[in-house]
C-alpha cells in the first residue's frame, strides 16, 4: 500500500501542497512553514512513492543534523556512525506510525534511498532523482546553490524550511529560508506553498512556537514610561501575569492617528488571566486607567493573532472583515476582502504602517495585507464591473 493511501492531509495547507507535488509540470517545490505543519511527513511520502512506482530511480534526501546545544552542523566525517542513526531515527520520526523501519531500510538497500551530507557534493550529479531538501533554513547558502548545481536530468526538487521559527528566534526580518522562498516565487516552472500555523497539527510544536512568542515578548526592553506603567497595573493586579506591555502614544503620534478610537497602553497577558487583570465587573481595569490617565486594552496571548488586529485597529468593527491571519514567510499576513482594504489600510496607509510598527515591536515581524475576493452566494467570486 503507497503511504499517500494512508496519510491524508489535514489542512486546506496541507491539501495544497499534496496537489502540487502531485503536479509534475513544478519541477520545484519551495514548501515553507512552521514545524510541524506537515512539510517533512508529505514530502517523504511523496518521494517514497513516487521511487516506489518508478518515477525517479532514487530519492535523495539531504536533512543537516544540528546539535541544538551548539547549534553545530554534523557531519558524516565528525559524528561517524552516529550519523546514520541520525537519520535513521529522523526517517523513523517522521514515517513511523505509516511503516517500518525493515521497509524503509529496503530502499536504503536498493540504493533507491540515499541520504546526502551537504558537506560533501563536489562531483556529484543527481540524476533520474528526486531530490528532498528539509530544514533548508540550517544550511549554508554555499551548500544550497552547491545543491541546486548537482541537480541532473530528469530529476525534480523539493525544498522545505521553517522560515517563521528561523525570523522569531533571530528577531531578524531576513533570513535563508526567506530569501530561498522570495527567489522560489519568481521562478519558472517553480511552485511556493505556504503552510502556516493554522496548518500545525501536532500539538507540541504549536506549544513551541506559543512558548517562543511569549519570550520575545518577555524579553522586550520596556521604555521608561512602560515600566512605570506596568508598576500601576501590577499594583491593581498582582495575580495577572503580564507578559509585555506597549505605549502606543508615540506611533499614534507618528502616524496621525485619531487617538481617540486607540487605547494608550497595550497589555498582553498570559492565556486565561485576561480577567485577573480586568477584574470581575472591570473594577481593577478601570482604577488602573484613573491612575494612569490612560486607556489600557489588554488581549491574551494566544496564536489567534486576529484579535491582536481587533485590539490594536482604530477601526473597532473591521477586525469583523479579516478573514484570515498567519504567518507567511517572515510576515505576518492579513488576508481581508478587495471591499475593506481602504478602511483596513487607512489614509495614506496610515493605519497598516500602525499595525507594523507595533508588531515588530512584540514579535520582530512585519504586517502585510493580502487582499482576497469574498464569494457570492453560490460560490461564485464577485467580478468587478466598470462603470460606463
Amino acid at each position: 500500500m503507497k503511504l499517500l493511501e494512508v496519510i491524508k492531509p489535514l489542512t486546506p495547507g496541507q491539501e495544497e501542497l499534496l496537489n502540487t507535488l502531485n503536479n509534475s509540470e513544478y519541477e520545484i517545490v519551495g514548501v515553507f512553514g512552521p514545524t510541524g505543519s506537515g512539510k517533512s511527513l508529505l514530502s517523504l511520502a511523496y518521494g517514497i512513492d513516487a521511487v516506489s512506482d518508478g518515477k525517479y530511480k532514487k530519492l535523495v534526501v539531504v536533512k543537516p543534523m544540528i546539535d541544538v546545544t551548539t547549534g553545530e552542523e554534523l557531519t558524516i566525517a565528525k559524528a561517524g556512525p552516529q550519523y546514520i542513526e541520525l537519520i535513521k531515527s529522523y526517517i523513523t520520526d517522521v514515517l513511523g506510525p505509516f511503516t517500518t523501519w525493515d521497509t524503509i531500510a529496503k530502499y536504503v538497500n536498493e540504493g533507491k534511498l540515499i541520504f546526502v551530507d551537504t558537506h560533501y557534493l563536489k562531483g556529484r550529479t543527481f540524476d533520474d532523482s528526486l531530490i528532498f531538501i528539509d530544514d533548508a533554513q540550517s544550511i549554508k547558502v554555499e551548500s544550497l546553490i552547491e545543491l541546486l548545481l548537482r541537480v541532473g536530468r530528469n530529476s525534480r526538487l523539493i525544498i522545505a524550511a521553517d522560515p517563521i521559527f528561523q525570523t522569531l528566534r533571530s528577531k531578524e526580518a531576513s533570513n535563508t529560508s526567506s530569501l530561498l522562498r522570495d527567489v522560489l516565487v519568481g521562478e519558472s516552472k517553480a511552485k511556493v506553498v505556504d503552510l502556516g500555523i493554522k496548518d500545525i497539527v501536532r500539538v507540541g510544536a504549536k506549544r513551541g512556537i506559543k512558548l517562543v512568542l511569549e519570550y520575545l515578548m518577555r524579553s522586550r526592553s520596556l521604555s521608561e514610561n512602560e515600566l512605570k506603567s506596568l508598576e500601576v497595573i501590577r499594583a491593581h493586579a498582582p495575580d495577572a501575569d503580564i507578559v509585555t506591555i506597549v505605549d502606543l502614544d508615540e506611533d499614534v503620534k507618528k502616524y496621525e492617528l485619531p487617538s481617540e478610537h486607540i487605547p494608550n497602553l497595550l497589555v498582553i497577558t498570559k492565556q486565561g488571566h485576561l480577567g485577573r487583570l480586568v477584574g470581575k465587573g472591570g473594577e481593577r481595569i478601570n482604577a488602573m486607567e484613573k491612575d494612569l490617565n490612560k486607556k489600557i486594552r489588554a488581549v491574551e496571548l494566544t496564536l489567534d493573532f486576529t484579535q491582536l488586529i481587533r485590539a490594536l485597529h482604530p477601526i473597532s468593527w473591521i477586525w469583523k472583515r479579516v478573514k484570515d491571519v498567519d504567518f507567511v514567510g517572515t510576515y505576518l499576513v492579513v488576508k481581508m476582502p478587495t471591499d475593506f482594504l481602504g478602511p483596513f489600510i487607512g489614509q495614506k496607509g496610515s493605519y497598516i504602517r500602525f499595525l507594523d510598527s507595533v508588531i515588530k515591536k512584540l514579535l520582530g515581524v512585519g504586517v502585510k495585507i493580502v487582499p482576497i475576493e469574498e464569494p457570492e452566494e453560490g460560490g461564485k467570486e464577485k467580478s468587478r464591473k466598470s462603470k460606463k
